[in-house]
C-alpha cells in the first residue's frame, strides 16, 4: 500500500506528455490540494505505446493489443512508482490489469464532437471528394454514413498537429473531441458541432478515469470527492455495453448515457437512458438503440443495450472491423 498520503504527504500522479493530458492531469492535482491543503503533488511523465508511435493507424496498432495510452501507466500504479493514473477515459480499456479501480470520475465535459472546416465550415457543405481526418474508426463511420462521397483520412498526432491539418489546408476538415478542444483553449475553430442524437459520441467522451490500486484506502478516499456520480453511472453503462460486445478503440461504436426524467414509454422518474450504435466501418450499414432503465443499475443497462444490438445485428458488423 502506498505511504504518501498521511505520512510523506505526497501524491505521485502518472500522466501521458501531450498537452492535454498534462492539462487533464493538472486539473486533478488542483482539486486535490483544494481538498487537502498543504498537500504536494507531482506529475510524472510517462510515455506510452500510442505515444512512441504516431505514424500507425491506430486500428492497425490496436490489432495487437489494448491499452495503447494507458498501458505503461497502468504498470507504473501497479509497482508503486506513481499513486494515481489520469486517463481520458475513451482511452482505458473495459477490461483492466487485476488490483487497480477506478476511484473517481469527475464530471463530464461536453461529449459533442467537433468539425474544423475553416472553408467549408459544416459537414453538409463539404464538397463531394471532399478530404476529412481522423483517428477514429466511429467517427469515420458516422462521417460516411452522412456522407458516403467523403475521403475519410486516417490521422495521428496530438490534438494541435491534427488541428492544424484543417487550419493550413492540407485536408479540407478534421473531426476532433470538443472536449479536448475545449480544454485547450482551441473550440474558437469549431466550425460545426456534432452533437446527440445526430452524431454519437466514444464511449466515455469527455470524462476522466482516475485510477489508483484497489488496495490503497488512502488514495481511494482522497480522490472520493472527485467522483461525479452522473457521469460515474453514464460511463458504466456505455463501457458495460462496450465490453458485451468485446470492443475497444478499433470497432465503430458509440454510446451515450445520461440521466433523464423519462424512459422510453414516457413514464416519469429518475432513469438512465442510453443510445448506442454499431456501424459497418465504411458507415454502409448500422444499428441503432435507445433503452433506459433504474439509475442505480447502470451495468445491467449497458449489458441490456448491448444484447439488444446484437438481435440486430450487430455481431455481422463488428466482425468486419477485427
Amino acid at each position: 500500500m502506498s505511504m504518501a498520503i498521511g505520512e510523506a504527504g505526497m501524491i505521485r500522479i502518472g500522466t501521458r506528455g501531450s498537452h492535454l493530458a498534462r492539462w487533464q492531469s493538472t486539473w486533478v492535482a488542483e482539486r486535490l490540494r483544494e481538498w487537502r491543503p498543504g498537500l504536494s503533488v507531482e506529475l510524472v511523465e510517462i510515455r506510452t505505446q500510442g505515444d512512441r508511435d504516431r505514424n500507425t493507424p491506430l486500428a492497425a496498432m490496436a490489432t495487437a493489443g489494448t491499452g495503447l495510452f494507458t498501458k505503461e501507466i497502468q504498470r507504473a500504479v501497479l509497482e508503486g512508482a506513481v499513486d494515481v493514473a489520469v486517463h481520458s477515459l475513451k482511452d482505458l480499456p473495459t477490461r483492466g490489469p487485476d488490483g487497480l479501480i477506478v476511484a473517481a470520475v469527475p464530471p463530464r465535459e461536453d461529449v459533442a464532437d467537433a468539425l474544423i472546416a475553416p472553408r467549408h465550415k459544416t459537414l453538409d457543405a463539404l464538397p463531394p471528394g471532399g478530404r476529412v481526418g481522423t483517428s477514429s474508426p466511429r467517427r469515420r463511420a458516422q462521417l460516411l454514413h452522412r456522407r458516403p462521397d467523403l475521403e475519410v483520412v486516417a490521422l495521428r498526432g496530438n490534438v494541435e498537429t491534427r488541428l492544424n491539418q484543417a487550419l493550413d489546408g492540407r485536408l479540407d476538415a478534421v473531426v476532433l473531441a470538443w472536449a479536448g478542444l475545449h480544454r485547450l483553449g482551441l473550440d474558437g475553430h469549431v466550425t460545426d458541432r456534432l452533437e446527440p442524437p445526430r452524431f454519437l459520441p466514444a464511449v466515455g467522451q469527455g470524462a476522466l478515469g482516475i485510477e489508483c490500486r484497489s488496495d490503497d484506502d488512502r488514495v481511494r478516499a482522497l480522490l472520493s470527492p472527485l467522483d461525479d456520480r452522473p457521469t460515474h453511472r453514464a460511463v458504466l453503462a456505455e463501457r458495460a455495453a462496450l465490453a458485451e460486445l468485446e470492443g475497444g478503440c478499433i470497432i465503430p461504436m458509440a454510446a451515450w448515457a445520461r440521466d433523464v426524467d423519462r424512459d422510453e414509454s414516457g413514464a416519469s422518474g429518475e432513469f438512465l437512458a442510453i443510445d448506442a450504435m454499431v456501424l459497418d466501418p465504411d458507415g454502409r450499414d448500422r444499428v441503432t438503440v435507445s433503452v433506459a432503465g433504474p439509475r442505480d443499475e447502470p451495468e445491467a443497462l449497458g449489458l441490456r443495450a448491448a444484447q439488444i444490438l446484437r438481435d440486430r445485428g450487430a455481431e455481422p458488423l463488428l466482425a468486419r472491423s477485427r
